[in-house]
C-alpha cells in the first residue's frame, strides 16, 4: 500500500483554513472515499504527488492538458510573456492573435470576446442570448454542467451531481422559473418546452458531447433536431465546448456532429493550462457587446497576456501539427478498447462510452449510457473501489463516476498498456 501521509496531513490544514479544504469540491474526493493527493509536480503524462509517488494521469487538469503537462513551448511562452508584465489591463497583440487562430480553426465564430472562465463565458453567453432576443427564459439539460453560474445550477452535472446537490441552495426561486430543463438525447422534451413557450425562450444551451455526467454520445437525430427548433423558434442556440473545444477536433465537437451553433463557450485548452475562458459566433449577436451593443460584460483579467501566450501557443501546435487527431485517436481507441476486452473478458457489467480523447468507464448493468438516467443508474461504489485500486497501482482518474477522462498526446503506448492491466486486475479482484 501506498503511503500518503504527506497528503493527508497537507488536506487535514487545508480543511483549517479552506471550505472543505478544496477550491472546487469534486477535488476533494468525497465521492470515492478518500482524502485527495496533493500535487507536487507534473511533466508528461504524469503527476507527482508530495508523499513522491507518480501516476500516469487520465485527469489532465480536467481537460486542458491535451499535449501534456509542462510542454516546453507553452512554458516558454509563459516566461517570455511573463517577463515583459503579467497584466495591463489594456488591449495586447495576443488578444487578437488569439482570436484570429480561433476564428481559423472554428468558422462559426465571426467574433470572440476572451474572459477568465468556463463559468463566466456560459454566464456571458446566457445573458447576450436574452439580450438580442429580448426573453427570458432558457433550456439546459439534465446532467449538463456550464459552471456555477445560478441559471445553470439546475439539475446540474459534474460535482453537482457528484455530491448529490443538482439544485444549489442559493439559486433563487425566480431564477429557477426562468430556466427549463429537458432530457439530454430526449428530443420530444425539447419539443415539449418550445410548444409550451413558443416566443419566450431565448437561448438553448447544451454540453454537445457531453463530460459532466461522464461522456455522453449524442444522438444525430437528437443534435439536429435541437439545431432545427432553435432555428424554427428563433432561440439563441449554444454549444458550451469549454471541455470538447479543440479536444475532439481542430473545430470542436461542433466539427465532428456537423452542427453550426449560434454562439459557442470556450475555456480550458484555449489557455494552455492558465485559467480562460471565451464565447463568440454570429457577427450580429456578437455586435449586441458593450461596447458597440447594449449588453454589458467586463473583466479587468480579460484577454491576460499569460493565458493568451499560453492558449495560443498550445492551438498552433494543435492546429499546425499533421495528423495530431488522428494520433489521439489511436491513443484513445488503444485504451477505449483495452477497457472494453478487460470488461469482456471477466463478464464485468460497464459500459465505455468514449468520444476522441474523451472517454468514461461506467459500472452499470445497462447496455449503454445514454442519458442522465442511465448515468444515475450506475455503481458509485464500485468506482469508489475501482479508483482506488487504480490509484494504487499508479493510474489517475477522475475521483468520480461521473466525469470524463482525458488522454493526451503525451501518453504512451507503454503506459495505455498499463493503464488497460491496472483496470484488469482491479476489475478481477471487484469481481470476486
Amino acid at each position: 500500500m501506498k503511503n500518503y501521509t504527506q497528503s493527508i496531513a497537507a488536506f487535514q490544514e487545508a480543511q483549517k483554513h479552506i471550505p472543505g479544504g478544496v477550491n472546487s469540491p469534486v477535488r476533494s474526493f468525497k465521492s470515492v472515499d478518500g482524502d485527495p493527493l496533493f500535487i507536487a509536480s507534473a511533466k508528461g503524462a504524469k503527476v507527482f504527488d508530495i508523499d513522491g509517488h507518480e501516476y500516469i494521469d487520465y485527469v489532465g487538469s480536467w481537460g486542458p492538458m491535451i499535449l501534456g503537462h509542462a510542454h516546453p513551448d507553452v512554458i516558454m511562452a509563459i516566461q517570455k510573456t511573463a517577463a515583459k508584465g503579467t497584466s495591463f489591463g489594456a488591449p495586447t497583440l495576443l488578444e487578437t492573435e488569439m482570436a484570429l487562430q480561433i476564428k481559423k480553426m472554428v468558422p462559426s465564430i465571426d467574433s470572440i470576446r476572451m474572459v477568465n472562465s468556463g463559468t463566466e463565458a456560459t454566464m456571458s453567453a446566457l445573458r447576450l442570448a436574452r439580450g438580442y432576443t429580448n426573453r427570458e427564459l432558457v433550456i439546459k439539460f439534465e446532467g449538463c454542467y456550464h459552471g456555477h453560474n445560478d441559471s445553470f445550477l439546475i439539475k446540474a452535472g459534474s460535482g453537482a451531481l457528484t455530491f448529490g446537490t443538482p439544485n444549489s441552495p442559493g439559486v433563487t426561486s425566480g431564477t429557477a422559473r426562468d430556466t427549463l430543463t429537458a432530457g439530454y438525447n430526449d428530443l420530444d422534451s425539447v419539443k415539449e418546452l418550445f410548444n409550451r413557450y413558443p416566443e419566450q425562450i431565448a437561448a438553448l444551451i447544451l454540453e454537445p458531447v457531453t463530460g459532466n455526467m461522464g461522456v455522453v454520445i449524442p444522438e444525430p437525430e437528437f443534435i439536429q433536431g435541437v439545431r432545427d427548433l432553435c432555428t424554427k423558434y428563433g432561440t439563441v442556440l449554444i454549444f458550451d465546448e469549454v471541455m470538447t473545444g479543440f479536444r475532439l477536433s481542430k473545430g470542436g465537437a461542433q466539427q465532428i456532429l456537423g452542427i453550426t451553433p449560434d454562439l459557442t463557450c470556450f475555456g480550458k485548452i484555449i489557455g494552455g493550462g492558465l485559467p480562460v475562458g471565451a464565447y463568440g459566433g454570429k457577427q450580429e449577436i456578437m455586435d449586441k457587446l458593450a461596447p458597440k451593443g447594449p449588453v454589458y460584460q467586463a473583466g479587468t483579467l480579460s484577454g491576460n497576456p499569460l493565458a493568451m501566450a499560453a492558449g495560443l501557443t498550445a492551438l498552433k501546435i494543435l492546429d499546425e501539427t499533421d495528423g495530431f487527431y488522428d494520433m489521439l485517436e489511436d491513443k484513445s481507441a488503444q485504451l477505449g478498447e483495452g477497457i472494453k476486452k478487460c470488461l469482456a473478458d471477466l463478464n464485468f457489467p460497464g459500459v465505455v462510452n468514449r468520444v476522441g480523447s474523451m472517454f468514461t468507464l461506467f459500472f452499470t448493468e445497462e447496455e449503454q449510457v445514454n442519458s442522465f438516467a442511465d448515468a444515475l443508474k450506475c455503481n458509485t461504489v464500485t468506482y469508489a473501489k475501482y479508483f482506488k485500486m487504480a490509484l494504487e497501482s499508479g493510474v489517475y482518474l477522475a475521483p468520480s463516476q461521473f466525469e470524463a477522462g482525458f488522454m493526451s498526446a503525451a501518453h504512451t503506448s507503454k503506459k495505455i498498456d498499463k493503464t488497460i492491466e491496472a483496470t484488469y486486475e482491479a476489475l478481477k479482484v471487484l469481481k470476486g
